[in-house]
């Protein structure tokens, strides 16, 4: 019955959903694959797949580390890995060449999410995060296709609107053979959502061990420093994955802070670079030197670059994670406004000390563990985010400290990878048997169960 009712509407909305696709520019590539033409380069593939869904950058740069261990655990099985935007394309293309095929995930239509099933011919499907579709997932499981879902979490918001359709998330969640969940809050709640309690484990966040793999590129990197021009007393300030009205309060801050300390340099990387230009502008209007990370030569110092307070927009897409590198101190957005928080690893990878705001619902878990550890703080304005970057620069060896308790907790953590890739193992066969045959979704789990202990 909800599925009717959910095929009804998805029908009705037709004309709507073509017409949101076609009016922004960055879905009207792939439009065609994500009504259910399938590329050629898919169907020759060999078969069968294992299909992962990422929806966008983010996603994709969590099962990075992932997909190159089961690359070398499972060779046999071509890998092919669905987004949803440009930008999920882009990390599959740079950081998956040669592990991965990227194609654009269908929308769910069921003609269309069918058609990429019969031809993809998809062992085991591994989905990451939080994105449920129910035609796919239900597709899935008529074709006796395992469904695992990996660093899985439910947000407060996504828990709230769930609830609401409690009835049809509770068929679509028991599609899943496996829920490998970030926390135990998000363990609690897939299961009252539906999930079956067999299927739930508790594995940890994957982005604890993007460090290893970025670690590896990190050395081919271009120096930033020298990039933006820095001297040799000036220290970076880089606040990452920022929003609007978040930016203005980060450059209030940014003038109590160079009052003191005018050796101050700050970096911002807006979360979508497609507002890069929106946020010079806002800048300016501060009164702040800008310039933007993508008109500077790839040549270390930049004469045409003014010295002295300044900001840089960092307008490219896959570098933050290595600028926060250079940084004195690090702080991360969506936490200073009602969005939740974004990747607050990535600079405590690099051992550097992370400020935050009090939106954390995204990433609660380790927020919590970086305030335990010490290697984080929770600011809550602008005047508190002055005060910590004030003292933290005032103060190196306080800042030092702070950075290696922020790398020592990550240290700790690590190993989620390896956990996932435990549970996997159940689904696949190492000789390249047939399919596998899902008999009872609970009894299978129950077995992995059994076997990990």
């Amino acid at each position: 019955m909800y599925y009717v009712m959910y095929n009804v509407l998805l029908v009705l909305s037709f004309p709507i959903i073509i017409g949101l696709l076609l009016t922004k520019k960055r879905s009207q590539r792939g439009l065609w694959c994500r009504l259910g033409a399938v590329p050629v380069e898919l169907r020759n593939l060999q078969k069968p797949v294992i299909w992962i869904h990422a929806v966008s950058l983010g996603e994709v740069a969590t099962i990075v580390p992932l997909l190159q261990a089961m690359k070398q655990r499972y060779p046999q099985w071509p890998l092919v890995v669905s987004t949803v935007t440009e930008t999920g394309r882009e990390v599959v293309i740079k950081r998956l060449a040669g592990v991965a095929v990227h194609c654009y995930a269908p929308v769910d239509f069921w003609w269309a999410v069918n058609r990429y099933i019969r031809i993809l011919q998809p062992r085991l499907f591994i989905l990451v995060e939080s994105e449920f579709w129910p035609n796919l997932l239900k597709n899935l499981q008529r074709h006796r296709v395992p469904v695992c879902l990996v660093n899985g979490r439910i947000s407060s918001r996504s828990f709230a609107r769930y609830r609401w359709a409690r009835g049809i998330m509770k068929q679509v969640l028991s599609c899943l053979d496996l829920a490998l969940m970030q926390s135990e809050r998000d363990a609690e709640r897939i299961g009252r959502l539906g999930a079956e309690l067999t299927a739930i484990h508790v594995t940890g966040n994957m982005k604890f061990d993007q460090g290893l793999e970025q670690g590896q590129a990190a050395d081919a990197h271009v120096s930033f420093r020298a990039l933006f021009a820095c001297q040799g007393a000036e220290v970076l300030i880089v606040a990452g994955s920022t929003h609007p009205q978040e930016e203005e309060y980060i450059l209030d801050a940014y003038r109590m802070v160079i009052a003191q300390h005018p050796q101050a340099v700050l970096v911002m990387a807006p979360r979508h670079i497609e507002r890069a230009a929106a946020l010079e502008q806002v800048i300016q209007q501060h009164g702040f030197a800008c310039v933007r990370r993508s008109r500077l030569g790839q040549n270390a110092g930049d004469q045409t670059f003014q010295k002295g307070p300044r900001v840089i927009v960092l307008d490219t897409r896959g570098e933050l994670a290595f600028v926060y590198r250079e940084a004195w101190v690090t702080f991360v957005g969506g936490t200073l406004v009602p969005v939740g928080g974004h990747n607050l690893l990535e600079p405590a990878q690099w051992g550097r000390p992370v400020l935050f705001g009090p939106h954390v619902d995204h990433c609660r878990d380790i927020a919590g563990r970086l305030l335990g550890a010490g290697g984080g703080l929770q600011i809550q304005n602008q005047e508190n985010l002055a005060f910590q970057l004030i003292r933290l620069i005032a103060h190196p060896s306080a800042a030092e400290e702070m950075g290696q308790r922020a790398l020592e907790m990550v240290r700790t953590h690590r190993g989620v990878v390896t956990r996932n890739l435990q549970w996997i193992d159940q689904f696949l066969d190492k000789d390249h048997s047939a399919f596998f045959s899902l008999s009872a979704k609970g009894s299978s789990a129950r077995k992995s169960q059994e076997v990990l202990r």
